[in-house]
This record gives C-alpha cells, structure tokens and sequence, in this order.
C-alpha cells in the first residue's frame, strides 16, 4: 500500500482589502516560531506572537485599519485572514493530527484550549477577564478575534481561562495555548500513513 506523506509546503498568503482594513498574512506552518507583526495595536501583536513563537508558526501580519474608531474591525479582519491562510496551507487536513489541546499557566492565570480541524466552525469561550483594556486593547475583541479565524479556519474551538487576577496575564496564558493546541493538531500523525483523520473520509 502506498502511502501519501503529509504536504511538505504548508505555506499560504492571503491579503484582504475591505473600506476598513487592509490587511496581507503570510504564514508557514512548518516554521521556527519567527514573527513580524504590525496591527497598530502593540498588544494585540504581542500576543500574535505568541501564537508565532508557541505554535512554531512563521507568521507575517501586516494591517491597516481604522483605528481611529477602535480596534475592532482591526482585530476581527486579521482573526478571520489567519483563519483563511490556515486552511489555505493545511488543504485536504491529509496525514495531520486533528486535534490539539494545551493547558498553559503564566503566574496566577491558568488557560486551557482545545482544537478540532473538523471542518466545521464552532466556538466556545469562557473568559471573565478582570479589565476591559490591556494597554490599547479592547478584551472584548478575543473573542472576535478567535471567531473570524474559527469561521475561516473551519475549526472547533474550545477557550477557558480557568484562573486569572491579572488581565495581561489571563490573554497571554490564552494565546499561548492556542499556539500549543494549534501546533499539536497540525502536527503530522506518523501512524496515520497520510491518512485523512476521519470516519467520513473527508474534512
């Protein structure tokens, strides 16, 4: 039986150009965690990074929004441009994992993520954060963020800060794991032999 290996270029690049944002991602899945960022929201690249660094994600972001309102189209429209430039590298999900999860812990907060490449979008997040802004963030816009990419990326989500006093602290743990979650689903399964991870044949 010949077996099909898992793709060898699970690179992408996708720019989105909207009367809000523009905004061009560049990503290789199989990188070495490097990352050049540039929203106009330190903190929001900040964690990007974070997603860059623990996921071992080359990943390029640049984006122009109007920030001048706020940072929500900002946020969301490169949430939902990852999303798009992930699936565009993983493909047809051939000789992947599947599934990820992470438990990632930074001081008093603790975060769990866990991810499914089904193909199909599906978010749940449990956050109470204890501050509406971290530096010019506006933590509302996690979830917005995490939903764009959920509905592009075709992927189920599960995010639950399970403790945290510190709101830096509770979004950082939060990216970190996903990373972790991210790198560990995209991770090629040795004894899959390039197989599609389901029952149904497809993904």
């Amino acid at each position: 039986m010949t077996t099909i290996p898992i793709r060898s270029d699970r690179v992408a690049e996708v720019a989105r150009d909207t009367a809000e944002t523009k905004i061009k991602v560049r990503l290789n899945l199989d990188g070495t965690g490097r990352a050049s960022l540039n929203t106009g929201i330190g903190f929001f690249d900040h964690m990007l990074d974070q997603i860059a660094r623990h996921g071992m994600i080359d990943l390029d972001v640049q984006a122009a929004g109007d920030l001048h309102i706020d940072g929500h189209h900002t946020v969301e429209d490169v949430g939902i441009t990852i999303g798009q430039a992930v699936a565009k590298a993983v493909g047809d999900k051939r000789g992947i994992t599947r599934y990820g999860y992470a438990y990632v812990p930074l001081d008093e907060a603790l975060s769990r993520v866990v991810i499914d490449f089904s193909g199909r979008p599906g978010l749940a997040v449990d956050v109470c954060f204890t501050s509406g802004m971290v530096g010019g963030f506006d933590t509302q816009l996690l979830h917005e963020f995490f939903q764009g990419f959920v509905n592009h990326a075709q992927v189920t989500l599960h995010i639950d800060n399970l403790k945290g006093v510190n709101a830096h602290h509770q979004a950082e743990t939060i990216f970190k794991a996903f990373g972790r979650a991210l790198r560990m689903a995209l991770t090629p399964d040795a004894r899959a032999a390039g197989q599609i991870p389901s029952t149904k044949g497809s993904l």
